[in-house]
């Protein structure tokens, strides 16, 4: 059983523009374990943060927050960002 988080999150991920949707704490979780690009602070308090909303010792909101932090900092940019028309 996966627990829905709210709104998914989307980020492009790659300079080829690939996109990846996390709608799942799970999926946040499995991807900070197994594919993240760096191991830094960021990615641990989010994994922390994550897990702490899993057991229902955090608010979810918290663990959202913390994973946007770690893909940031992971290179990762939130898909509404990248659509935004560059200024002129």
């Amino acid at each position: 059983m996966e627990i829905y988080w709210g709104e998914p999150m989307s980020f492009v991920i790659s300079p080829e523009g690939e996109v990846k949707r996390f709608s799942t704490i799970e999926q946040a979780q499995y991807w900070l374990l197994r594919k993240w690009p760096v191991t830094d602070a960021a990615r641990q308090s989010a994994l922390g943060r994550l897990e702490a909303a899993m057991d229902c010792l955090g608010p979810v909101s918290e663990a959202r927050r913390a994973f946007l932090h770690a893909a940031c900092t992971a290179g990762f940019v939130p898909q509404e960002q990248a659509e935004l028309p560059l200024a002129a």
